[in-house]
Parts: C-alpha cells; structure tokens; sequence
C-alpha cells in the first residue's frame, strides 16, 4: 500500500522526533516530498502534537489526585524498599567491613611473628657467621705458625745435620792426625810371636 504525502510526513516527523527536533530540510529529505509539502504537513503535525498535549494537560482534577495519590503510595513503597535494601546493604558491609579488619589484624600478627621469627633466624646465623670466621682466623694462624715452626724445625734440622757432617769430618781429621801423631811419637816395639799377642804399634799384621 502506497503512503500518500501527508503520511510520508507524518511518519517521518515521528520518526526524526525521537532524536531531535524535525525540521522541514530534514522531514522532506527523508519523506521525498516538496519544499512545500514537507512545510504543510510539517506544520500539521506539529499543531496536531501540540493540541494533544494540552488534552493530556487537560485531565480531570479528581484523576490527578488518584494519580498522585498512586504515585505517592508507589513513592512510599519504593522508598521503604530502597531505605530496606540500604539497611541490609550497609549490614552486610559492616559485617564484612568487621571481617576484614578482624583479618587484617591476624594478618598483621602473623607477619610480625614471621618478621621476629626472622630478625632472630638472622641474629643467630649472624652470630654463627661470626663465630666461624674467628675459628677460621684462629685455624688460620696456628697453621701458619705450624708452618713457620716446620720450615724453622726444617732448617734447625739442615743446620744440625751440616754441623754433625762437619763434625764427624773434623773427627776423622783428628782421628788421623792423632794416628799418624802417635806413629811418628811411639818406637817401635819388638814382636810377639805368641799366639793371640797384639801386634805392636807401628807393625802391620
């Protein structure tokens, strides 16, 4: 079915109303009528729009106050609904406002046992530490001082060890000078021929 003019306008009036206000460029741009269709029938509607809502205005006081009587007990109604809801929206907040002041606080508790647990695991490794480095400092120096003590038991020994070779070197030295001393200072004695006799001193066997 094909809308006449004046209904193209109207629909599009309606239409360009729910957004903003029509006017006659946008009402005949979208209808496809004239210039002076879209102003006519533009004009129309709006008067048409006009006088209804003056009937509207025009309600019978008796009405209006049932209206406002139902608005007001909706309004009430409304109102206790909302002020209960609010209530048990600010208990439930307050309960689990509670609770978490309530956790956070054993939270808190927790992390300073933890901190203290801490700080005291850390003083007695500390302590440890400490305790260690000096047995290693004292391990340290006896064994350098052991060492000192070898390397100066080391050259005592060598010392020791040159001195008895010499020692035994200057001996056999005096040995033989006292030998040959006493060769030359002691005359010959004369033989014995016993059996078992010692030779006398400056004769060979």
């Amino acid at each position: 079915m094909t809308l006449s003019v004046k209904d193209r306008v109207y629909a599009a009036a309606e239409q360009i109303s729910a957004e903003r206000r029509p006017t006659v460029s946008t009402v005949r741009a979208l209808a496809g009528v004239s210039n002076a269709d879209a102003t006519r029938y533009l004009k129309e509607w709006s008067e048409e729009r006009q006088a209804a809502g003056g009937q509207i205005a025009a309600v019978p006081a008796a009405l209006l106050e049932q209206a406002a009587r139902l608005a007001g007990a909706c309004w009430a109604e409304a109102s206790g609904l909302a002020h209960e809801r609010h209530a048990a929206a600010e208990a439930a907040w307050g309960q689990e406002k509670k609770d978490l002041t309530l956790e956070i606080a054993e939270l808190v508790t927790d992390l300073d046992k933890v901190s203290a647990e801490r700080d005291a695991a850390v003083t007695e490794l500390t302590a440890r530490i400490v305790a260690l480095e000096t047995q290693v400092a004292a391990a340290g120096e006896q064994l350098a001082r052991a060492q000192a003590a070898e390397q100066e038991a080391a050259r005592e020994a060598s010392a020791a060890s040159a001195r008895l070779a010499a020692a035994e070197a200057r001996a056999d030295t005096l040995q033989q000078a006292h030998d040959a001393l006493l060769d030359r200072i002691t005359p010959a004695t004369p033989r014995d021929d016993r059996p078992g006799a010692k030779p006398a001193r400056g004769e060979k066997d």
